[in-house]
């Protein structure tokens, strides 16, 4: 009945300390590193900036309204009395000198009825732009699946490595308990008990620097992520990742694509401004003298119209060295996609054979671990006959330690390299 109430209890135990601990992922720390970072706020600027671009590209084909006024004084201005000569009085009290001030008060209205395709083209140029931009900013975010990495998996081995050290420290003090009455019994030596002393006090040692270290790496990970990581968050190894396949998808081979797409954009940007713009225009005015009749000496009111259009036809080369130039231009950018490519890809094949060392290292531990055990018994059992020592004995156990350590160092290394492998082609994790 104790037994069994004892039983009910470690369960009781262990499932309450399962929902006190969060668990926390790797995916949900890039999430975090992302949205946290000042860079993530840029994307939603630079669409905004866009927007506004765009809203004044659009106002080309809107009337464009100006008001403009001016005064003007003419120190000679045309004699019609003198050029007609002498008339009769009654005409020439007529004639009146024409005058030598003019005023004038105007609103001028033009309207662009056609511009060639110029806007149009320049609305295209501004979105490739903005898909730059936004390219741009996800290539930077992306570096920092790196730091998430790398302090991540530090975290973790940290984790693993108190709980195998916990453990030896816990047959560490089993043995000197048990070797305490052998020692009352004069069966042993108290430099029997001095050296698992020494053993447990370094242990404790090293359990102090890792929770020294472990803290400092939570710190780290919290201003990271924005994110709390205390010891209530567990951090557990990712999933094991599908086959890696060699397929790049990276943010900077996307930017190297767009920024051909604006060189496109910008190409017929040069030949629209090449073709002929039909506008029309109105102005409404009001001065002295009116518009044009130059007879009438007195302020009213009058308006003029019309329409144009222009074309340039000749301009010495300059838009087809332009398109040259974009051409060129295009070139330089696919040779430094290529030799990104083929640097990726080497990046890709050495992860790669480091994934297929660390699985068959991962292969040979399970057999490892269990000689180590093997080997421990039979210390245990040498030392118990008093064949060996008790740092001979000490001496295998913790080999036995280690060996186990190393098996969680290898499985933690192997699963970094997988997901490192995804990041270098630019793979999400599942």
């Amino acid at each position: 009945m104790e037994k069994r109430i004892f039983t009910a209890f470690i369960f009781a135990a262990l499932f309450a300390g399962l929902h006190a601990q969060r668990v926390l992922t790797l995916q949900e720390c890039y999430k975090g590193a992302f949205s946290t970072n000042a860079l993530s706020n840029e994307k939603k600027a630079h669409s905004d900036i866009s927007k506004l671009r765009d809203r004044n590209l659009s106002a080309n084909h809107l009337p464009v309204l100006d008001a403009s006024g001016s005064f003007v004084y003419n120190s000679s201005v045309p004699d019609l009395a003198g050029a007609l000569g002498e008339l009769p009085d009654p005409f020439a009290s007529a004639i009146r000198p024409m005058p030598h001030e003019q005023y004038k008060i105007t609103l001028d209205i033009n309207q662009v009825i056609y511009d060639g395709g110029a806007t149009r083209n320049a609305k295209a140029l501004e979105r490739t732009g903005l898909g730059i931009n936004e390219i741009q900013t996800e290539s930077e975010l992306y570096k920092l699946r790196s730091q998430v990495n790398s302090y991540y998996f530090n975290i973790i081995l940290l984790q693993k490595q108190r709980e195998i050290l916990e453990e030896y420290l816990h047959l560490v003090t089993a043995r000197m308990v048990s070797m305490s009455s052998a020692l009352r019994s004069g069966l042993i030596l108290s430099s029997d008990i001095d050296v698992l002393a020494a053993e447990k006090i370094k242990l404790e040692q090293q359990l102090k620097g890792n929770e020294i270290r472990m803290a400092s790496l939570r710190e780290i990970m919290s201003n990271l992520t924005g994110f709390r990581i205390d010891s209530a968050v567990l951090l557990v190894l990712p999933g094991h990742a599908a086959e890696p396949v060699p397929e790049l998808s990276r943010p900077e081979l996307r930017l190297f694509d767009m920024r051909k797409e604006q060189l496109t954009a910008a190409t017929m940007l040069i030949d629209s401004r090449r073709m002929p713009k039909i506008s029309a225009f109105a102005s409404l005015g009001y001065g002295n003298p009116p518009g044009n009749n130059f007879f009438r000496d007195e302020f009213a009111p009058y308006y003029i119209m019309g329409a144009g259009f222009k074309w340039n036809i000749i301009d010495w080369n300059k838009a087809r060295n332009e398109k040259q130039i974009n051409v060129l231009q295009k070139g330089i950018i696919d040779g430094r996609k290529a030799d990104l490519e083929d640097n990726l890809r080497r990046m890709l094949e050495s992860k790669n054979a480091e994934i297929r060392s660390l699985e068959a290292i991962i292969e040979s531990d399970a057999e490892l671990i269990l000689l180590r055990r093997r080997i421990t018994a039979t210390a245990e059992s040498q030392y118990e006959n008093g064949t060996i020592t008790a740092a001979e004995l000490l001496s295998e156990m913790s080999s036995e330690s280690q060996t186990i350590l190393n098996h969680e160092i290898h499985k933690i290394n192997l699963a970094m390299a997988r997901i490192e492998y995804l990041n270098i082609s630019g793979q999400e994790i599942e």
